[in-house]
């Protein structure tokens, strides 16, 4: 039906019968609708935040250099693809970077040796660094 932190009409049924009783809705009452706001300024406020502090990350991440081992044989073709999990747990621990989940954008896990570039996306945010990933 809506957003958090917004307003809508709905039927005296539907509210009385599902919405409130789930705790998914509350009355549209002065308070509520006063608290309502400030909680959707306090969201925007923390959005702009997180996306400053995600552009920050991302300009540092360009910066570091991360290498990730990994078993592989002879012809450079690893034994376990390096996924998203993989790469958030390296830049936290190499370039000290905390980067929320989902930002990264791989097409599919990395399955051989070499350099690559790991696109990074979130909302208007767009980015791009390298990792190295070598045999053990």
């Amino acid at each position: 039906m809506g957003r958090a932190h917004t307003e809508v009409e709905v039927s005296d049924g539907y509210a009385l019968n599902y919405l409130i009783p789930k705790k998914l809705a509350i009355a549209a009452t002065a308070v509520a609708k006063q608290e309502a706001e400030t909680r959707r300024k306090q969201a925007v406020d923390s959005k702009e935040v997180d996306a400053a502090l995600l552009t920050q990350n991302i300009a540092a991440l360009a910066d570091a250099h991360i290498v990730i081992t990994a078993k592989a044989n002879e012809k450079g073709h690893l034994y376990d693809a390096v996924g998203e999990p993989e790469i958030m747990k390296a830049a936290k621990e190499q370039a000290h970077i905390d980067l929320p989940s989902g930002v990264i954008k791989l097409e599919k896990p990395i399955k051989e040796l070499g350099t690559f570039d790991i696109p990074v996306a979130s909302a208007e945010t767009f980015g791009k660094f390298s990792i190295t990933i070598e045999a053990e």
